[in-house]
């Protein structure tokens, strides 16, 4: 009896240290700065101890939870592209283009030897021209292959008809990012700007110019840019979809620009009859019109040559893609580039990725998973239901044309039903860039060819295996691909639902569900048109309410003398801050919450906003910050977490939050829009 009691008595004492063990190894408990209060900084507190042992390797910006996905994603996705080339598999087979890719791209020896020889066809090209027609005839080509010039032009949904396809217009052609780099004046905005006309510099020295012919051309292609620049719109007036829609017969849209034969440009680029063009910024066509007239051809040419370079670099020879790293620092901050093969990869995922996620899923996301996160959309769904119904704000006409809009999102789970068919792709063992120009002008020609036909509202915008979702609102869909519900070293089944529903039904679902109401999202009606529909006094009570978003987020200043755009983020900030109040509201309704059992002293509630702020475990170098700053709509990491909590009286409630704390909000300062 005794050995039989000794037994069970070891047996449970292994129980008890194992149990003991696996709420020490707790992620979100080790990833906790002890030193700082939750009510000090929240986002220090829940993610400082991993950021203080997981400093930013050299060749990465940022460092964090999507990069530690990413890592996993990347070993995955090399072993699948390894797999394709030992199997050599028969020419036009998913298989056989992965191969060839990716032995293309590794092929470091024939690169370097190459240089920028594989281009040497359009750099004829570009020589050759002697007229604003041949400019706008190699326009169109460049734009079949992917090399960025003059205009960005695509086909998507009209927004006002989300039915049909429209040919769309909006400005682009230039080298930086976006306008302001070639204005604003703060240290790190002179800093890329500096860097980027010593690029132009070092390229056309390597285009063979001496050093003084160089300087000239590099001066005659920024002031180029620049007049282009002063035409193109700022982010924050990019965000209203009316006035960056202007659809007119391609008529009127040829005498506002009459200096490009817009007849032959939509021949060269695939489109053969036209009635209509939707154009984003008319401004824009009318100074590049003027540009194509006083600009000299010689300028042009050397335009188009640096846009060759600067499209190309990546898939070139070492040399010239140091190059272009070393301008790219100025953004990123990174010291060195990625590994070869991480480079491939993502170029890999930009061109084939719905190819690769074929063979991702079945080995990396099961349909119990997929099932899980099926039901947290309709937990979701269901919260958001409620709080419409409940608000005390808007009229009951428009109640009903918001739940009308709630029931009838679509969300795509994991990976698409039926996959795209690659099988005219032309993909083979010639020079990388060849075969990257090849693989663009497929997307082209399959995205031309959208024009005139029923609107295919099954098809993906993203792969399986991104760490990414969206909101689309010509759709009124979610997409929610399998990568975004990774965590890392981790199986989905040994997850809690706080966690989950912090990190994926908050940060992911409710955050990609508030798209649909957000200061753009809310524009379009059920169908995805954009069309008015709510009654005005709502739409008054909606952006009085939105104004304390825009204060709150501008008022924040993650680096140097910059502060966030509240203007420019402030769709994100809204689905930021809808999505924790819809995954509190699902949460609720959980046994995991009634029960309140705690893991390694953390209750359900204070799980979930910890799993909500490892969603944004990141951590970003100066450099990618004044960057992402200026041109993007997203707010820091450390600001979307901090930012949204403060407004959610369930955060003050999990950790004990009262007046006196850093992040302790008044009530009338916080933010209450859904």
């Amino acid at each position: 009896m005794k050995k039989i009691f000794f037994a069970l008595f070891a047996a449970s004492l292994l129980m008890i240290i194992s149990c003991k063990q696996k709420e020490k190894q707790d992620f979100l408990s080790s990833n906790i700065d002890t030193s700082v209060k939750p009510g000090d900084n929240f986002f220090y507190y829940a993610n400082g101890g991993w950021i203080k042992n997981n400093p930013i390797p050299s060749d990465e910006s940022t460092w964090g939870i999507g990069n530690l996905v990413q890592e996993e994603i990347y070993v995955r996705l090399k072993t699948i592209n390894e797999k394709a080339v030992a199997e050599r598999a028969a020419k036009g087979t998913v298989s056989q283009k992965i191969s060839d890719f990716w032995q293309s791209g590794m092929d470091s020896i024939n690169r370097n030897k190459n240089g920028i020889t594989p281009l040497f066809d359009e750099l004829k090209k570009i020589d050759a021209i002697k007229s604003i027609t041949d400019i706008t005839e190699l326009a169109a080509e460049f734009h079949k292959k992917g090399i960025g010039c003059l205009f960005t032009d695509y086909v998507a949904q009209d927004d006002k008809n989300s039915d049909a396809m429209a040919y769309q217009l909006v400005q682009g052609g230039l080298g930086m990012p976006n306008r302001d780099y070639y204005f604003n004046t703060d240290t790190k905005t002179v800093n890329v700007r500096n860097a980027y006309q010593k690029y132009l510099l070092i390229t056309f020295g390597q285009l063979g110019n001496d050093s003084i012919t160089a300087a000239k051309y590099c001066n005659s292609v920024f002031a180029l840019e620049t007049k282009l620049a002063k035409a193109s719109r700022k982010l924050v007036d990019l965000r209203d979809p009316y006035k960056n829609y202007n659809k007119m017969d391609v008529g009127s849209f040829a005498k506002l620009s009459s200096n490009i034969n817009w007849t032959n440009y939509l021949n060269a680029i695939g489109i053969k009859k036209l009635d209509s063009v939707i154009v984003g910024q008319p401004e824009f066509y009318t100074a590049l019109n003027n540009e194509l007239k006083s600009t000299s051809i010689d300028d042009w040419k050397n335009y188009f040559k640096a846009h060759l370079i600067l499209s190309s670099a990546g898939f070139l020879d070492d040399n010239t893609f140091n190059n272009y790293f070393e301008y790219r620092k100025s953004l990123s901050g990174t010291s060195k580039p990625r590994p070869r093969w991480k480079r491939v990869l993502d170029a890999e995922e930009n061109i084939l990725g719905e190819a690769l996620g074929q063979l991702f899923v079945k080995e990396f996301f099961n349909e119990k998973a997929k099932q899980r996160y099926i039901n947290l959309v309709e937990s979701i769904r269901d919260a958001y239901k409620d709080r419409i119904k409940n608000l005390s704000w808007m009229s009951d006409s428009t109640k009903q044309k918001a739940l009308d809009k709630l029931t009838k999102v679509t969300k795509k789970v994991g990976y698409p039903d039926k996959w795209k068919d690659f099988s005219a792709m032309q993909i083979d063992q010639r020079a990388y860039v060849i075969n990257a120009q090849n693989a663009n002008e497929w997307w082209h020609n399959y995205m031309i060819n959208k024009l005139g036909k029923p609107v295919d509202r099954t098809e993906w915008d993203m792969s399986p295996q991104t760490y990414n979702a969206y909101y689309n609102p010509s759709n009124n869909e979610i997409v929610l691909p399998a990568g975004m519900f990774t965590v890392p070293g981790m199986r989905d089944e040994d997850l809690d639902d706080a966690f989950v529903y912090g990190y994926a039904a908050a940060s992911t679902i409710g955050h990609e569900i508030t798209h649909g109401f957000d200061d753009q999202g809310r524009q379009y009606d059920a169908a995805g048109n954009l069309k008015s529909w709510w009654l005005p006094n709502d739409s008054i009570q909606f952006t009085q309410r939105t104004l304390k978003i825009i204060k709150q987020f501008s008022e924040f200043n993650p680096v140097d003398t910059l502060h966030v755009n509240g203007a420019a983020t402030q769709g994100e900030n809204i689905a930021d801050l809808g999505g924790l109040l819809l995954g509190i509201d699902a949460l609720k309704k959980t046994d995991a919450y009634k029960n309140n059992k705690t893991i390694n002293g953390q209750t359900p509630l204070q799980r979930y906003f910890m799993g909500y702020a490892y969603s944004w475990m990141i951590q970003e170098r100066k450099e990618r910050l004044s960057n992402q700053l200026m041109v993007d709509v997203h707010a820091p990491a450390k600001e979307r977490v901090n930012g949204p909590v403060v407004n959610i009286p369930e955060f003050y409630e999990a950790f004990g939050i009262k007046q006196g704390d850093k992040m302790f909000r008044v009530d009338s300062l916080r933010v209450n829009i859904w």
